[in-house]
């Protein structure tokens, strides 16, 4: 067991948790959490990236003690006030978003581009997206979606 001091989407927890715990595990099992989706769990497909300290990570490989006075934030947080973020709708409005299960993780690498460089060139946003794997859109609406996102 550890003691896991991690701040969540501006809230701060103090946790007693398994040490062999994922940061995916604390935030869907512990803090339920769970627009953070675990897709393979050996981080290749890009469904459970969530930002740390201002980077966009695979929480399936960051285990619980790495994240220790960490500073995350999840796909909950996009939303404020049941209003949907820029980001979100810029996704909805060009079809960015089918079978759904790769959304969070995409606009996690996408919000953590766009909070680096205001108007990324699409060859950024490819690299920033180049981790998630998406096996409905043709990745077409994406790259337009963050783009629009940066207008």
């Amino acid at each position: 067991m550890i003691n896991l001091k991690i701040s969540v989407n501006g809230i701060k927890h103090e946790l007693r948790v398994e040490d062999s715990l994922r940061l995916l595990d604390v935030l869907r099992e512990e803090l339920k959490l769970t627009g953070t989706k675990e897709g393979c769990a050996v981080g290749e497909c890009g469904a459970c990236t969530v930002i740390m300290n201002g980077e966009a990570v695979n929480s399936c490989l960051i285990l619980a003690n790495q994240a220790n006075n960490a500073i995350i934030e999840t796909v909950e947080n996009l939303e404020k006030d049941d209003v949907l973020s820029k980001l979100q709708n810029a996704f909805v409005e060009e079809g960015a978003i089918q079978c759904g299960f790769c959304t969070p993780g995409m606009l996690m690498s996408a919000k953590a581009l766009l909070d680096k460089v205001a108007h990324p060139t699409e060859e950024q946003i490819k690299e920033a997206l180049e981790g998630n794997l998406c096996r409905c859109t043709g990745y077409v609406p994406i790259l337009n979606a963050v783009k629009k996102a940066a207008e």
